[in-house]
């Protein structure tokens, strides 16, 4: 059964920067989308970054220009670069792979704090 880990979270300072990778722990056939996503306490899950196999993306309003996203097909890692990171990024992000299935990663906690 294919999961995907998710690394790099933590606690880091308002405008530090951290690099979140989420790599899929067996091969997934076609991917149509990798994605990252979060959701904050009391909030719903919102989009972050999505990365189509054909090399688009789309990113949230709020992280445009702070985050990349980016992978390494080769094996199956999505990668989410977050620089000038706020306090209102704080949150718990997960990873998404969408081929014929979904697969989402166990999440990892970003704080951003002073």
């Amino acid at each position: 059964q294919v999961q995907l880990v998710e690394s790099g979270g933590g606690l880091v300072q308002p405008g530090g920067s951290l690099r979140l990778s989420c790599a899929a722990s067996g091969r997934i056939v076609a991917i149509n989308t990798m994605g990252w996503y979060r959701q904050a306490p009391g909030k719903q899950r919102e989009t972050v970054a999505v990365l189509t196999i054909g090399g688009s993306t789309n990113y949230a309003g709020s992280v445009k220009g702070r985050f990349t996203i980016s992978r390494d097909s080769a094996k199956n890692t999505v990668y989410l670069q977050m620089n000038n990171l706020k306090p209102e990024d704080t949150a718990v992000y997960y990873c998404n792979f969408l081929s014929g299935f979904e697969f989402w990663g166990q999440g990892t906690q970003v704080t951003v704090s002073s």
